[in-house]
């Protein structure tokens, strides 16, 4: 799956390519981009609200919640942070969303296959904070390291996702200091929360950890913030509530 996901991008990159070798530019935002590092970090746990419409595991999880509605929703239910879900082909997103939810004033992180310098100047256009490095997406450590640096010129703060515990070296090597465990794992498309577990005792104390997939209770929550995660990325379970905003109070504990 996780080819399939990458090869998804192919038509975006060709026309970005195209753009710039016709001599275009994206322009750049000027605007504020709110300290995503920094709302991940208070006193309890932090959750990160994520707008998904469509995933390949699920199939159609809500397509009728607006993404207006929902940017309104997740803030009332207590939202450090939004992540917007960006490709088309699997996830029904767009980055036109990005807008919507940004306008609130809360962060937003960009989540998608992104893997390309051009990549990361397409999401510089847009009022995000943050956006998603996958580091088996991203393999090469040199790689890893300029889309970092690059990122970080233009105020985008980089959120890197790691699934197994030999990936953590090489994020760090890269730089990262906001580190994502995704407990889905991509390939299979199967959710092990206990890859959590087993990651976290190795976090060091400059780093924010975000913990992703497979969370759908307050226990959950509680559990593993006690081991050390700092925030929560939670889409499936909010989306797929009549009520997103209700559920999302519920799962603090």
């Amino acid at each position: 799956m996780l080819d399939k996901f990458v090869q998804a991008k192919a038509r975006e990159l060709k026309a970005l390519r195209e753009l710039k070798a016709g001599g275009g530019t994206l322009e750049v935002y000027k605007g504020p981009r709110p300290g995503f590092r920094e709302a991940l970090t208070g006193p309890g746990p932090a959750i990160i609200a994520e707008y998904k419409r469509s995933s390949p595991s699920r199939g159609i999880i809500n397509d009728s919640f607006s993404p207006q509605n929902a940017a309104q929703d997740f803030m009332a239910g207590g939202a450090a942070a939004f992540s917007v879900l960006t490709e088309e082909e699997y996830f029904q997103g767009s980055l036109d969303y990005l807008d919507i939810f940004a306008g609130l004033g809360v962060p937003v992180l960009r989540k998608d296959f992104i893997f390309h310098y051009l990549q990361v100047e397409q999401t510089a256009a847009t009022p995000a904070s943050a956006l998603l490095l996958i580091a088996r997406v991203v393999k090469d450590l040199g790689l890893l390291t300029d889309l970092m640096r690059l990122s970080r010129s233009y105020n985008l703060e980089p959120v890197v996702e790691i699934f197994a515990p030999g990936e953590l070296d090489m994020v760090r090597h890269a730089g990262a200091d906001i580190i994502m465990v995704n407990n889905r794992d991509l390939d299979r498309l199967t959710v092990d929360l206990d890859m959590s577990r087993r990651l976290v005792p190795q976090k060091k104390p400059q780093e924010v950890w975000i913990c992703a997939s497979g969370i759908d209770n307050s226990a959950q929550v509680d559990e593993l913030h006690g081991l050390g995660f700092d925030a929560f990325l939670i889409g499936t379970s909010i989306m797929s509530c009549d009520r997103p905003g209700e559920k999302l109070k519920e799962l603090f504990p």
